[in-house]
């Protein structure tokens, strides 16, 4: 089953297991910590914790969920951060394995976590990230399992941004390469004149073009002033049609109006003799796919984060309509070329565009041979996109 990044409020999810960032006491806390015990009644999940006394760091045990909607809260204690040099690494790892292996155990089938120690306990955001995706990676490639990784606060989205500048700036050059012809914006300036040199895409970064309202500029122009253009060809005249040739030209247009409908009608198997000879479907071309590059079915959905569930749908159904973030992450699970990927889209009846962000990140990734879907989701989050799977 997937691993989905998302913000949200760990508390209110609807799970078997939630995982609680506890301190060894198994006492009430803050954060992440505190916000657990007073969703789940803080009396009655204290007196449980306290039935079992302590927990070391990097260890983890269960109690019930109490007024939360999850079978089981599971608290595990993350390493304080002194610096990296202290087995601070390995106790988090720890935690993520011992928590998933417990939830396993338990019978749990889906569980959330809280990125762990990444509060009050000081541990790196974009270091703490790649620890849980890393280990919850290795779970997955073992275990079915929904995983849902919670980063509740923005400042988890501006770390994972500042190692994806390399997109931005792809991203900035595919929007160049689309848009050749710059056009020119002229707007007040502070000493009352106008300033019209500067394309808005080059005069702004590409977060800022998108957010300002172009309305307020009177575009001009392309390249340069509008006085060194060359005039508009004249418009040729037009003769007046006369009566006789508007009736001539009405009869002819009946007439063959009705030798296509005369012809429709002595062909009834027409339109389904045409709709044989179309492209196969979706579900028929990926199965071809798969087929062709000899993989298992198990090797394709855990590659595209998708359930078992999800993909015995798309097996068995050759009339499945797949979602756009489902196809690209069956792209990338068969490695698929960009033109590949842009024939499977076809299939399903979408495109690779770059009017979509998402599109572009994710063919930035396919055309450096990456087709790791955890990375790549994770620069979708930390683009704010929808993740792929």
């Amino acid at each position: 089953m997937p691993l989905l990044i998302e913000r949200n409020d760990i508390t209110r999810m609807h799970v078997d297991a939630i995982v609680n960032a506890a301190n060894e006491h198994l006492r009430h806390g803050g954060g992440v910590c505190g916000a657990i015990f007073a969703a789940a009644g803080p009396y009655e999940l204290q007196q449980a914790c306290d039935e079992i006394g302590h927990c070391d760091t990097g260890s983890s045990v269960a109690t019930p969920a109490f007024a939360l909607d999850a079978r089981h809260i599971i608290h595990t204690v993350g390493p304080v951060w002194q610096g990296g040099g202290a087995g601070e690494e390995q106790a988090l790892r720890s935690c993520y394995r011992t928590s998933l292996a417990l939830a396993h155990e338990l019978g749990d089938t889906s569980i959330a976590f809280p990125l762990i120690s990444s509060g009050i306990y000081g541990y790196p955001k974009d270091q703490a990230i790649d620890v849980a995706i890393n280990e919850i990676r290795a779970f997955l490639g073992q275990h079915d399992m929904e995983v849902h990784l919670i980063l509740f606060d923005t400042q988890a989205m501006r770390a994972t941004a500042g190692r994806f500048s390399h997109i931005t700036e792809y991203i900035n050059d595919v929007y160049v390469r689309e848009h050749p012809y710059s056009r020119r914006a002229r707007w007040e300036s502070a000493d009352g004149g106008y300033a019209s040199n500067l394309p808005y895409y080059e005069s702004l970064p590409l977060d800022e073009a998108a957010e300002t309202d172009f309305e307020d500029f009177e575009v001009f122009g392309d390249f340069g002033d509008t006085a060194s253009m060359p005039p508009a060809p004249a418009a040729a005249p037009q003769a007046a049609p006369d009566s006789a040739r508007r009736m001539a030209s009405s009869a002819s247009a009946k007439e063959s109006r009705k030798r296509t409908h005369d012809k429709r009608e002595d062909q009834p198997g027409l339109l389904k003799r045409l709709l044989k000879k179309l492209d196969a479907p979706f579900s028929t071309t990926l199965m071809r796919m798969i087929d062709d590059r000899g993989l298992k079915d198990s090797d394709v959905y855990k590659r595209a984060n998708l359930s078992r569930q999800h993909f015995s749908k798309i097996r068995s159904n050759p009339g499945y309509k797949p979602k756009k973030q489902t196809v690209l992450a069956l792209a990338v699970a068969l490695e698929l070329s960009a033109d590949e990927t842009r024939l499977l889209l076809e299939r399903a009846g979408f495109a690779l565009t770059h009017a979509d962000q998402r599109d572009i990140i994710v063919e930035y990734f396919i055309e450096r041979g990456n087709y790791d879907i955890y990375e790549i989701n994770l620069a979708l989050y930390a683009f704010d996109q929808p993740l792929l799977g």
